[in-house]
């Protein structure tokens, strides 16, 4: 058989189901065997027949000769199915079992470091308020319109792709706007899916354990783009200077952005306080005012981002601009806390040395000239190890009082962690260690004293704690790095942690 030919079968009645778990295999199944970032699918076609796999689709022909089974399959004809790219081939087949919905929608995309889950929201908070449904899959929630469900991953397998577009359709939804990390380009997970525009944010040091280079790390958010046809849209941020790299590698016309800067669409900062952001969005000589309960001067560029791709959506500057105005929280980023104290307390999900910078720049005028900025921050295990002192860097620049914390530790011990970050303070605390560094848990007891404006917690939670409780008048406190997470990862495990519901707690208390 033909891939086409198996392209036709899915769409047939009684189709036989996709699968890339072998685990879920079940007889007559498809097996698509995809690399994935820790598992290559290939390694598991022994499974997939002894379940049963009725078609095997793989990318190397020596994957289908001379195998010896680990142990003996039930009877089973089996069938093998060679392709170029095994990932954009699962791809095509999940889009024709489900009917080929996202070709039915207007999909937008962004991609970039930072910024991406705000583009989205903001997105789909302009198209809303034009009327129309848009379905959202981002970093915080898979959201079709009719339900939605927290998300696993920031951009899902192509599998969940196809069963959210579609809900979407069955849901009215017309367009639909994701996210695009740079694990799912280089992975080619959004294989199948034809864009009418994408968004790149900025890029900024991250996720190199993967990449292993910033150039390949490029190389995978410019993927989008370079696929991207001659009649759709890439919205760029023009004081990127990566920016300027993607433009030349694509044949879409191009929408540039750009703050207080000449651009095809631009923002002039009118005013900022700690409640909101009011800036004038310009586009094509026409003007509108954006009043935005989000702040910061990056911000106001992920405004410009999200313009631009509902612009190249078909929607005109005052419904965009409306639709701007009216989003007024996303989860975890620079969320501020409803309560009525005198000091402010923001969660946000900077996790990068860039990210981490801006929401500082942002925060470290507002607490002024009386109040304090103070900042408890992480960074996770088993994750880019050369941004963690880069951030402590940051953070003991930006801010008054820096409280270093455990992330999500994952494998890694905390204490180990929080060495490599203790290592970019410019004036080197004195550490002492008073506990245990044998396992995870006594690592969450082991605690480090340190003198002056830093001080090492490795309990979140007491760390969390201890910055509520000393913060004064004016203040500002900004808990970092886990944003929207209900989740800590200790070893390979998770449990219920919630950097919001915790701070909640302890402000109930100073009240």
């Amino acid at each position: 058989m033909t891939f086409d030919e198996l392209l036709a079968l899915v769409c047939s009645n009684d189709a036989p189901r996709v699968r890339i778990d072998s685990r879920l295999v079940g007889p007559g199944d498809i097996f698509v065997a995809i690399k994935g970032t820790t598992y290559d699918g290939h390694d598991f076609i022994n499974h997939a027949i002894a379940n049963g796999a009725g078609y095997i689709i793989v990318e190397r022909e020596s994957c289908i000769v001379n195998r010896e089974l680990s142990h003996e399959p039930r009877a089973t004809n089996h069938e093998f199915i060679i392709v170029d790219n095994s990932a954009k081939a699962a791809a095509a087949l999940a889009q024709a079992a489900k009917g080929n919905p996202a070709s039915q929608l207007i999909n937008l995309a962004v991609t970039g470091t930072n910024g991406k889950t705000t583009v989205a929201y903001l997105v789909r908070s302009c198209i809303a308020n034009a009327g129309s449904k848009c379905g959202l899959i981002s970093t915080v929630v898979y959201d079709t319109s009719a339900e939605s469900s927290e998300a696993i991953l920031t951009t899902p397998d192509c599998l969940t792709i196809a069963e959210m577009t579609e809900k979407m359709l069955k849901a009215g939804a017309k367009y639909m706007v994701i996210e695009a990390s740079s694990h799912a380009l280089a992975q080619d997970r959004l294989a199948s899916l034809n864009f009418k525009a994408a968004a790149f944010t900025n890029l900024a040091g991250d996720h190199l354990d993967y990449h292993k280079t910033k150039a390949r790390y490029l190389a995978a958010k410019t993927r989008i783009f370079k696929e991207l046809p001659s009649d759709a849209t890439a919205v760029l941020n023009k004081q990127s200077a990566e920016a300027k790299q993607v433009a030349e590698q694509t044949d879409a016309k191009i929408l540039w952005y750009a703050v207080d800067a000449p651009s095809d669409i631009t923002a002039h900062i009118e005013s900022m306080d700690i409640n909101r952001t009011i800036f004038t969005l310009e586009y094509a000589g026409e003007s509108r005012q954006v009043v935005s309960a989000l702040l910061g001067r990056f911000n106001v560029s992920n405004h410009l981002a999200a313009a631009g791709l509902c612009l190249a959506a078909g929607f005109d500057l005052h419904s965009i601009a409306t639709g701007l105005s009216a989003l007024r929280t996303i989860p975890g980023r620079l969320e501020k806390l409803d309560w009525d104290g005198n000091f402010s307390v923001f969660i946000d999900y900077a996790h990068t040395e860039d990210a981490l910078k801006n929401v500082l720049s942002t925060l470290r005028p507002l607490s002024r000239p009386v109040g304090k900025l103070r900042v408890v921050f992480g960074c996770g295990g088993d994750r880019d190890r050369t941004k963690r002192p880069r951030m402590a860097a940051v953070a003991e620049r930006l801010a008054d009082f820096v409280i270093v914390t455990s992330d999500n530790p994952r494998t890694e011990k905390p204490e180990d962690i929080i060495d490599e970050i203790v290592a970019g303070f410019e004036k080197a605390p004195l550490i002492q260690s008073n506990g245990l560094r044998d396992t995870p848990q006594d690592a969450l007891r082991w605690r480090y004293e340190i003198r002056d404006t830093k001080i090492i917690e490795p309990d979140r939670k007491k760390a969390i704690e201890l910055a509520i409780k000393t913060a004064a008048k004016d203040d500002i406190v900004l808990i970092a790095g886990k944003g929207h997470e209900n989740y800590q990862i200790i070893g390979t495990q998770k449990f219920d942690f919630s950097d919001k519901t915790i701070a909640q707690q302890y402000l109930k208390k100073r009240k």
